[in-house]
């Protein structure tokens, strides 16, 4: 049941009305931080100067995980939180989230990376190991990850006999055993516009290609210059406070736009994925440790795809697209390759992916070691208040936003407490093992969906599903198909409900249905949506839902 918020009177924009928040950045700590915000009765608006989670944001593993590898660094509060954070969040959205099992295959020749605080250690105390990881070591950091977190749901750890298990039959004859654990799955993109859809149920203005040109405090309050990407109009709106969310943007932000000089900063590391054809039959998924000391995942993607990442790289210019490199590529293959039986190659990559995580500077001496942590940071020199968002990792987005909101709250009077845990988003609300009786649910309603179909309808929208569908009798109802799936009712739901405006985001963040459909029909999805927005005489708050 969804907790009834003290404010949900949905605003439109007034310039002459300066708002309590306004967050700049898209992506999932500024969707995060606005949700909340707006659920606690503050006035939100948000300004994304591309499309929400088009940047770090999509360019993630997918991944609600404590991170295994960071109680190597003695992380354990940042892997306490995110690992409870873990059935926090597979409880809001099922749909968009579920358990995955890990599969870790041992071998005597896994070793630390050098750096690490557990790798300097056992230097001293076990110098004979020479950097290599023993069996003991794994044994204990799973019995933590399995306990830190007060896990519910997931099931723990157990050993696998590879020769007799499934898992062992893609592998390499030299793998004899491995560990299985658990963590959680989710779409990454699509939980950025799920917050945002729920900040703007809650009266947030949500914008989108919408760019903060300049900010400067005039009596008191933030008066910020806005663009509109497309047609190139500009606008002034103002504000008690502003928060900074602009990920890899966030240092530019801060000193350009909002002209605060301040010694912190990011570090930029780029992490980049490749996408094969399916390299094995069963669910399960692997998380392989190379000889250099770095870990790699490989992951079912889409049914009919293996995900495989990341790579860890400086990446020195935020403007500049992240991109993987053919030398980021070839390290992936040759890694993956060590483990698999058959070796992949470049010829069975049908996509790359890359994003750039704006991690928090901490001076660390490479970027594998930087902190995954966040830092949140309060000015007020300016003459109004500034929160700014360093760092941080997509499982822990809610308590981000929790703790964005205990230091916001004190420039405020009265603010409620934290109340998203628990709180489902959009189409979240049924069981953690319900996905398969709502797809039953939905086949039965509508009998022209075939199971594929259904199902992938279910993960995307959830209880949704049949909300989007309406009165359809047949896919002609439908209106005009695009390709996969992909109909011409679905897509106008994305573009009035999901602040989609392009095919890109359609198929890029929306779904992965990019994958499955040519150049030729993404253009023509592209043409359809621009010149539907024209037609329609669109602007940008009713495009957001407002």
């Amino acid at each position: 049941m969804r907790r009834v918020r003290r404010w949900q009177v949905t605003r439109g924009s007034n310039d002459d009305v300066p708002v309590d928040l306004f967050v700049i950045g898209g992506g999932i700590n500024g969707c995060g931080i606005a949700r909340d915000a707006a659920g606690r009765g503050l006035s939100v608006a948000l300004a994304e100067q591309g499309d929400l989670a088009s940047a770090t944001s999509s360019a993630s593993t997918k991944l609600f995980h404590g991170g295994l590898r960071y109680l190597e660094y003695f992380e354990f509060r940042l892997v306490r939180e995110a690992l409870i954070e873990r059935e926090v969040l597979l409880a809001a959205m099922p749909h968009i989230s579920w358990p995955m099992r890990f599969v870790l295959p041992y071998h005597k020749d896994m070793r630390f990376e050098a750096e690490t605080p557990t790798s300097r250690l056992l230097g001293v105390v076990m110098p004979w190991m020479k950097g290599r990881r023993p069996a003991w070591l794994i044994r204990l950091g799973l019995f933590l990850y399995d306990h830190l977190g007060g896990r519910r749901i997931l099931p723990g750890t157990a050993t696998v006999d590879l020769a007799r298990d499934p898992a062992g039959a893609p592998l390499q004859d030299r793998f004899s055993h491995a560990y299985e654990y658990s963590d959680c799955w989710v779409e990454d993109s699509r939980l950025v516009v799920l917050n945002a859809r729920d900040a703007a149920a809650c009266g947030a203005e949500i914008l989108v290609r919408t760019e903060v040109v300049s900010a400067r405090v005039e009596d008191g309050l933030w008066t910020l210059v806005l663009r509109d990407a497309d047609t190139g109009e500009t606008a002034t709106r103002r504000a008690r406070m502003a928060v900074n969310a602009a990920g890899p943007w966030v240092e530019q932000v801060l000193r350009g736009t909002l002209g605060i000089d301040t010694g912190e900063g990011v570090r930029l590391v780029r992490g980049s994925h490749i996408v094969t054809r399916r390299l094995y039959d069963h669910d399960k998924c692997y998380f392989f440790q190379g000889e250099d000391g770095r870990i790699i995942f490989a992951i079912p993607y889409e049914t009919d795809f293996t995900l495989i990442g990341t790579t860890d790289a400086d990446h020195t210019d935020a403007s500049v697209r992240p991109e993987c490199t053919p030398e980021e590529r070839d390290y992936l293959l040759r890694f993956a390759s060590a483990y698999f039986r058959t070796p992949v190659t470049a010829d069975d990559v049908v996509w790359t992916y890359s994003g750039v995580r704006p991690l928090y500077d901490d001076g660390a001496s490479s970027a594998t070691a930087a902190t995954r942590d966040y830092v949140l940071s309060v000015d007020t020199a300016a003459g109004a208040p500034l929160l700014t968002v360093f760092g941080g990792k997509i499982t822990t987005y809610r308590r981000l936003a929790e703790s964005a909101l205990d230091k916001i709250a004190p420039f405020f009077d009265a603010v409620p407490g934290p109340w998203t845990a628990g709180v489902a988003l959009p189409g979240g609300d049924f069981p953690v093992d319900g996905v398969a009786e709502l797809i039953a649910e939905l086949q039965a309603a509508y009998p022209f969906l075939d199971a594929a179909w259904a199902r992938r309808l279910v993960r995307a929208y959830g209880t949704e599903a049949a909300d989007m569908l309406g009165d359809a009798r047949s896919d002609a109802d439908l209106g005009r198909p695009f390709g996969a799936s992909l109909t011409e009712r679905e897509v106008r739901w994305l573009m009035e409900r999901e602040f989609a405006r392009r095919a890109e985001d359609v198929v890029w963040r929306r779904s992965k249905l990019g994958l499955r459909l040519s150049a030729d029909a993404i253009a023509a999805l592209d043409a359809f949506m621009t010149g539907s927005a024209a037609g329609a005489g669109a602007d940008r708050a009713a495009a957001s839902g407002l």
